[in-house]
């Protein structure tokens, strides 16, 4: 594995062989985005979309992540977008050492150990970029997600009980925070 700063870029070999690159998107991964989310769209499971955006919502997304230094990568895999990762920090001055992270993989992406890359390169993100809380939701029913989340230190902070409507029935909306000042404490230990 190779990991870059300013870009932050970290290539690894994923568990099936294919190379992959988790980078800051650029306007050129634009197609690849919106073609990837179309497809887990349509599957309608796990992601707070109904539609992707056009291409010139992405490109405008794409500027105003850049332009308010937050994280915005893409899961290049064999050279192609399939999948993202974002930081949203706080805008307001009280807020700005908290940021609300978001992820996706296109089904062809998932399974790989790739998530666990996610998780590394954004918590590297978040260091560098001195923030101190990251917050993120997750559908009760996503077993996979929740585990991950709570290896890597994720507490639960609280639950929207029937707040989504998925394949069918209601599910819970779960509220989940890594505190990174605790987790320095617990390495000092």
């Amino acid at each position: 594995m190779t990991v870059t700063l300013e870009p932050l870029i970290m290539t690894f070999t994923a568990k099936d062989d294919t190379v992959v690159t988790l980078r800051p998107v650029q306007k050129s991964d634009a197609y690849d985005i919106i073609t990837s989310v179309a497809s887990i769209i349509k599957d309608g499971t796990y992601i707070q979309k109904e539609r992707p955006r056009t291409f010139d919502e992405e490109h405008q997304f794409i500027e105003e992540m850049k332009a308010n230094d937050n994280m915005y990568i893409v899961v290049e895999v064999d050279g192609v977008a399939r999948g993202i990762a974002r930081v949203v920090r706080g805008e307001l001055e009280m807020k700005k050492h908290t940021g609300i992270f978001r992820t996706w993989l296109h089904e062809d992406a998932q399974g790989k150990g790739i998530g666990k890359k996610v998780m590394e390169y954004t918590f590297e993100w978040c260091r560098i970029h001195h923030l101190h809380k990251l917050c993120l939701t997750v559908f009760a029913s996503n077993d996979v997600a929740i585990t991950l989340y709570e290896k890597y230190g994720f507490v639960t902070e609280g639950t929207q009980k029937e707040q989504a409507f998925l394949n069918g029935q209601y599910d819970d909306e779960i509220f989940m925070a890594y505190f990174f000042e605790n987790a320095q404490k617990k390495e000092q230990l």
